[in-house]
């Protein structure tokens, strides 16, 4: 994502893509993955144009920074896509529309009727969307949508994409792993404040993991510090003295919240952790994490196996992993991550 380290493109392309959000980085992982791309895409000389549905959550919550001017478009309906985006749409080289999209099944069916380059999906919540897919019930892609488009990119990869193209009938199933910018999520100079913190939107099939690793812990550990960051939890929630809770930490303190903490608990929605087990459903959270919380040295090697990041599936995992940090609260600040599982 660094300008210097770009080269020139083949061709400047028209690229359209419609997804979740830009503008807002409240209670969704899209916004990340997709400003580092439109920036990427941008700064190698294509022409890229964002369109996203104007919904009241996002519009009270933007917080997209310096996203290339022009770049991004809200819109309100699908009737006014077919009307003031149809050209743009239509004469692009390449449309790609993302998971969760409001009305995703009538964008997509619009998109691939008037398209006339290459038109793409791009998955965000793979192992979401083939569990909905299996029980009909998914609402911004169908079968007859996937094996129409001719790019379909998810952020699984391994057997998932076997699964698109043997069972769906996806052309050509790819994958495109979630990404951050490296140069706008960067560690800030702090010694932490707590020895564990989570950031993530509240999910139901989320929260027992939660409630067992990060809840947990604080409860084991009384005279520690912990954190839970993002919205939506329900008020009846119950959380130990020492977790201290902040509704919504965006991109631009992501590096703050994450130099903070000595360990970064990570817990998957309950069908990406089946493709996590795998080794093969990396969660959105890992890159802002990885890219925020340690030296730029440090950053490969946080995802190396058994070093930066640890499989911790249970408390006592837990509580193992972190014995030099949480327990001990001694010895020296480097930041690992826990990837819960259910």
């Amino acid at each position: 994502m660094i300008p210097a380290a770009l080269s020139p493109p083949m061709r400047r392309l028209r690229i359209v893509i419609l997804g979740l959000s830009i503008t807002s980085s409240w209670g969704n992982g899209h916004a990340t993955t997709y400003r580092s791309l439109v920036r990427a895409l941008s700064q190698r000389g294509h022409n890229v144009l964002f369109l996203e549905r104007d919904m009241p959550w996002y519009r009270a919550n933007r917080d997209a920074g310096d996203l290339p001017p022009g770049s991004v478009h809200l819109y309100h309906s699908i009737d006014e896509l077919r009307g003031r985006w149809r050209s743009a749409l239509a004469d692009a080289d390449l449309v790609i529309i993302g998971s969760y999209v409001p009305e995703g099944i009538g964008v997509g069916v619009l998109v691939q009727s008037i398209g006339s380059g290459i038109v793409a999906f791009y998955d965000i919540d793979t192992p979401v969307t083939l569990a909905s897919l299996a029980k009909g019930n998914c609402p911004y892609v169908n079968p007859e949508l996937v094996a129409g488009f001719d790019l379909y990119l998810s952020f699984t990869g391994g057997g998932a994409l076997q699964v698109l193209e043997r069972r769906y009938h996806a052309r050509a199933a790819r994958v495109l792993y979630c990404s951050v910018d490296p140069d706008r999520h960067t560690p800030t100079a702090t010694d932490p404040v707590w020895d564990m913190g989570y950031l993530g939107t509240y999910s139901a099939d989320r929260q027992p993991a939660l409630e067992e690793l990060m809840c947990g812990a604080a409860r084991y550990c009384p005279k520690e510090l912990f954190a839970v960051a993002g919205p939506l939890y329900p008020a009846e929630i119950s959380w130990p003295a020492n977790i201290e809770r902040l509704e919504h930490v965006g991109p631009g303190r992501h590096g703050w919240f994450y130099s903070s903490q000595r360990f970064t608990l990570s817990v998957t929605r309950a069908a990406s952790s089946r493709g996590h087990r795998r080794r093969c459903s990396p969660t959105s959270a890992i890159f802002p994490t990885a890219s925020g919380g340690g030296s730029r040295s440090g950053r490969a090697n946080m995802c190396s196996p058994g070093t930066r990041q640890l499989t911790a599936p249970s408390l006592s995992k837990v509580m193992s992993r972190s014995s030099s940090g949480v327990v001990r609260r001694a010895g020296s600040p480097r930041r690992d991550s826990l990837p819960g599982s259910q």
